[in-house]
């Protein structure tokens, strides 16, 4: 892919956003933004932030999510949807992190990826915003911009990866990723996207 076709479509993305933009999920430590992550699965950041305002003041620490009643956590986060996956994944999450990580959040893409509820999208994003190292999470968003910006032709995500791996600068793949979030979910929307004041229509697939 040529250069200057991605010069122009993240200038663009950086008029749009700002050249350091800042997730949308409320948190204050480690353990809360992956909790925050897991439950933004099929949810959005919105609603997440309403149940977690409320959430990280009940359970503070990660033992209180570790010591949780699993009945009581899935209340607590039921408006997220998937409560009762999330909440034992929560509770099992805190557990393992306790026992086989001294309560720390660990901090490969590997030892993440071995948590419950911890997929390879979760773990990249936590990678990417909390330790601010290099990694691409492909959610719905990323995956539907880049098809339409023919960054990759892959409907999935891991080929998106490593499409998108190859073709950007990986010093910028943070800001890359939210960039591409960020235009996903407000302008080019699932349905009806803002192809008439988009000003990079003109490189877009849907829009042909």
């Amino acid at each position: 892919m040529q250069s200057d076709k991605i010069n122009e479509i993240f200038e663009y993305m950086t008029e749009l956003f700002g050249k350091n933009p800042a997730s949308e999920l409320n948190y204050t430590h480690p353990h809360e933004l992956l909790i925050a992550i897991i439950l933004s699965a099929q949810c959005t950041d919105k609603r997440v932030n309403i149940v977690t305002g409320k959430l990280f003041k009940k359970y503070k620490t990660l033992n209180d999510f570790a010591n949780a009643n699993l009945a009581e956590l899935e209340q607590d986060i039921y408006s997220t949807g998937f409560y009762k996956n999330k909440a034992k994944n929560i509770k099992s999450m805190a557990q393992l992190v306790i026992q086989n990580h001294n309560g720390e959040i660990p901090n490969t893409l590997a030892d993440l990826e071995k948590l419950p509820g911890v997929g390879r999208k979760t773990a990249s994003v936590f990678i990417c915003e909390y330790l601010k190292q290099p990694a691409i999470p492909v959610d719905t968003h990323v995956q539907r911009v880049a098809n339409r910006l023919g960054f990759s032709t892959s409907k999935n995500p891991r080929g998106i990866e490593r499409d998108l791996a190859k073709i950007l600068d990986q010093n910028n793949w943070a800001r890359y990723h939210l960039q591409l979030v960020l235009f996903g979910r407000y302008h080019c929307k699932s349905q009806n996207p803002q192809c008439q004041t988009c000003e990079i229509k003109h490189h877009c697939n849907y829009n042909r």
